[in-house]
C-alpha cells in the first residue's frame, strides 16, 4: 500500500512536476453537470479557466472562460442527431470543432472531432475511466489520464506544445458530458 502512494506520488510529480514543453491541466470528474461551475487549473494548482453551466435552457450549454468572465468559446449539446454530439462554438459564434461518438465501438472508446480551421481529431481509450489519447492522425496531440494522481476524483490533460490549449480542454468537456450524462 505504502509503495501504491510512493509511485503514484512520484507519477504525479513527472506529469506535473517541473520541466518539459506539454501544457498541463487538472480537472475533476463528476463535477460537470447541468448548471454546475467548475474550475480548471494549471499544473501549479491556480485556477486558469472557468467553466460556467447555464440552467433554465432546453439544451445542455457550457460557456468557457478565462480568469476575468472572458467567454472564450461555447460548448453546446446538438438536438436531434443520429449519435451524440457537441459542437464548441466560439464567442463570436463560428463553429470551432464538433465532437461526435463513433456509432461502432467494438473494443474502445472511439470519438471524432471536426475542427474548424485545423486537423480533424481522434480520441481513443477508455472515457469512462479517463484514460485516452487525442490524436490528428499519427501524432498524439494530448492525452487524459486518472493514473497521474491519489485523489480518485482526479484526472489531467497534458497537451503537447503547439495545440489550442481551449479547443482540446473544450474537447475533454464535451466528451466528458457525454459519456457521463
Amino acid at each position: 500500500m505504502r509503495r501504491q502512494r510512493s509511485q503514484g506520488r512520484k507519477e504525479e510529480r513527472q506529469v506535473f512536476g517541473r520541466g518539459g514543453t506539454a501544457t498541463r491541466y487538472r480537472m475533476r470528474e463528476k463535477l460537470i453537470s447541468f448548471g454546475n461551475d467548475f474550475w480548471i487549473e494549471d499544473e501549479n494548482r491556480r485556477r486558469a479557466f472557468k467553466v460556467d453551466g447555464k440552467m433554465l435552457r432546453v439544451r445542455d450549454t457550457l460557456f468557457f472562460e478565462d480568469m476575468n468572465g472572458t467567454e472564450l468559446c461555447k460548448i453546446q449539446q446538438r438536438l436531434i442527431t443520429i449519435r451524440d454530439t457537441m459542437t464548441i462554438d466560439g464567442p463570436k459564434g463560428e463553429t470551432l470543432a464538433r465532437v461526435k461518438k463513433a456509432l461502432i465501438t467494438p473494443l474502445r472508446d472511439r470519438w471524432t472531432v471536426k475542427v474548424g480551421n485545423g486537423p480533424d481529431l481522434q480520441v481513443q481509450g477508455n472515457i469512462l475511466n479517463h484514460q485516452y489519447t487525442i490524436g490528428d492522425g499519427n501524432n498524439k496531440v494530448a492525452e487524459v489520464s486518472k493514473r497521474w494522481f491519489r485523489l480518485a476524483d482526479t484526472y489531467g490533460v497534458l497537451i503537447e506544445p503547439g495545440q489550442n490549449d481551449v479547443i482540446i480542454l473544450a474537447v475533454t468537456v464535451a466528451i466528458d458530458m457525454m459519456a457521463h450524462s
